[in-house]
């Protein structure tokens, strides 16, 4: 006995019940539950489909899809990793390498500049007003998905929560260690100021790649991950 179109789509349904709220994810334990289901069918042909799909549910153990779910995140967590990676390196390649040497010598300059400190407390703060502003857009749009039960993949969810969480601790940790130095920078060694000039400009650079670059390169990072992504949008 074969499973048809209604039994496939009611395992979908089956598997959001249980917090499973990833596409991609719903596909790999649908395609899982469809094939224990048949196989449960071979040996015991009179078994109802929710009956065999009880009994294949119940194979993953007390903490059902969970461990599944937690599988997938980490394997996401590792490819997102390298994704950060390869864009990041980009900006110390010619002819990016030059835009990357100008910001720390502007940064650098900047802080021999007097009062250099409040300048970047005042930037800081408008540059994170903009940024929440996004975030809200951002935010109101996947709300706006998740009502529609639209399709949403783990690596899509894992690009916006990246942006918004490390937009977030840059911010704060930044705001909080320019705002409790008691040092001007314009009166540091060169040494300490070169140092903070290369941290500073890391952190830009970081800023940049998780919360614009990234994510606008979005679509065409999940059409890379997931070959039916294209195919799936248009359902």
């Amino acid at each position: 006995m074969k499973l048809t179109e209604t039994h496939i789509q009611e395992l979908y349904k089956f598997t959001r019940k249980h917090y499973v709220y990833f596409y991609d994810v719903q596909s790999e334990l649908v395609d899982h539950l469809a094939n224990d289901i048949e196989d449960i069918w071979q040996a015991q042909p009179n078994l109802s489909f929710q009956d065999a799909r009880d009994t294949s549910f119940k194979k993953f153990g007390i903490f059902g899809f969970m461990d599944v779910i937690e599988a997938k995140q980490k394997q996401m967590n590792k490819r997102y990793r390298k994704i950060l990676w390869r864009f990041f390196r980009e900006w110390f390649t010619m002819p990016k390498l030059a835009v990357t040497s100008s910001t720390f010598l502007i940064i650098f300059f900047f802080f021999k500049l007097p009062h250099s400190k409040y300048i970047l407390l005042g930037a800081l703060l408008c540059l994170a007003i903009f940024d929440l502003t996004r975030q809200y857009r951002s935010r109101k749009k996947q709300q706006k998905k998740t009502k529609k039960k639209e399709k949403i993949f783990l690596l899509e969810s894992m690009i916006g929560e990246t942006r918004n969480g490390f937009s977030g601790v840059a911010f704060v940790n930044l705001f909080n260690f320019i705002h409790l130095s008691r040092v001007s920078f314009n009166s540091l060694e060169n040494h300490w100021l070169l140092l903070l000039s290369l941290s500073v400009t890391l952190l830009i650079l970081m800023f940049y790649v998780t919360a614009y670059l990234i994510p606008q390169k979005a679509e065409e990072l999940l059409i890379e991950t997931y070959p039916e992504y294209k195919m799936v949008q248009r359902l």
